[in-house]
């Protein structure tokens, strides 16, 4: 099992953490996903199906930015 942390910016809203949870959720590989509003963080729990870069375009795709 593979973890990765992302700090992140423009995460606003529930409604933002909602979409972002379920897209991730949908990518192969993926077994959990924690978002912390408050602290604009993205915890992420993976198999070896899933990859960071896919799991980095989801996050970007639905709006967010990580930082470096």
């Amino acid at each position: 099992m593979n973890k990765v942390h992302y700090d992140v910016t423009r995460l606003q809203n529930s409604t933002m953490k909602t979409q972002l949870k379920n897209a991730l959720d949908k990518l192969e590989g993926i077994q959990n996903v924690s978002v912390d509003l408050g602290q604009s963080s993205i915890d992420v729990e993976y198999n070896d199906e899933a990859n960071e870069r896919e799991i980095r375009d989801c996050i970007q795709h639905v709006g967010c930015k990580i930082e470096q």
